[in-house]
């Protein structure tokens, strides 16, 4: 189970603080998939850094099955369970695939371990697994990989940065099976950052964010509503297909 209780980050902008992530407080029980939304800039993947370790909160507190890792730095926490997929991955020039999947998973990986892995991220073994990590992956081969290394391992929090950007539909449509086998395996917590309808109508809770702050937050049946209300007014103004925002 993750709470979250009193959450704030902020920036310092030209001689000014900026509050990215304003009080924000919520929780994930064991086996819910809590899908977090909102306009682009709004906090979201600030949130999602802050919970991994990679951004460090200014105040409030994080716990962990009732264990405080608020002062945990990110080796610390993904070593209590936090798994985090980048919604823009990094490279690293002469690491290979498969180097860097048993590297995620915390031990050696068989050719048959790593083949599966790559095919629920809808990648060929046979033309990935020795590849390195580097500018001579796509963007969207780089994006499949990173959702790979943190499903090579269990976690008790699994936070995704919008899994489905830069990929094709067979690949998301794969990613969507496996975050439903995941929910229903009730292992683990599932936090997913979309602006994708299907992702978003797969969630126990739904929490919408915008400058930083909860504008919505409850049970998926509950937001849902009014928040596919809201999209269908705001889509002539912004433009996009499939989102909320």
């Amino acid at each position: 189970m993750l709470k979250v209780d009193n959450l704030t980050f902020e920036v310092n902008e030209e001689g000014r603080k900026r509050c990215l992530v304003d009080h924000i407080s919520f929780q994930v029980e064991d086996g819910e998939m809590l899908v977090i939304t909102g306009p682009n800039g709004g906090g979201k993947s600030t949130l999602a850094k802050v919970l991994a370790g990679i951004e460090k909160e200014d105040s409030g507190e994080i716990f962990l099955d009732q264990e405080n890792i608020t002062e945990y730095d990110i080796d610390h926490r993904a070593n209590a369970g936090i798994g985090y997929a980048f919604q823009q991955p990094p490279r690293f020039k002469g690491m290979t695939v498969k180097r860097m999947l048993s590297l995620a998973a915390g031990k050696e990986l068989t050719e048959e371990e790593s083949c599966r892995l790559l095919s629920s991220v809808g990648l060929c073994s046979a033309d990935y697994m020795n590849r390195q990590m580097d500018g001579t992956l796509s963007g969207g081969e780089m994006k499949r990989l990173e959702i790979a290394t943190v499903l090579a391992k269990e976690h008790k929090v699994s936070i995704f940065d919008e899994p489905e950007a830069g990929i094709d539909l067979w690949s998301f449509s794969m990613l969507i099976k496996r975050f439903e086998e995941i929910h229903q395996e009730k292992k683990e917590c599932l936090i997913l950052i979309s602006h994708q309808e299907r992702i978003i109508r797969m969630a126990d809770k739904i929490m919408v964010i915008e400058d930083g702050k909860v504008k919505q937050y409850g049970k998926s049946e509950d937001v849902l509503p009014s928040l596919f209300q809201q999209e269908k007014c705001q889509k002539c103004v912004t433009g996009m297909e499939g989102g909320v925002c």
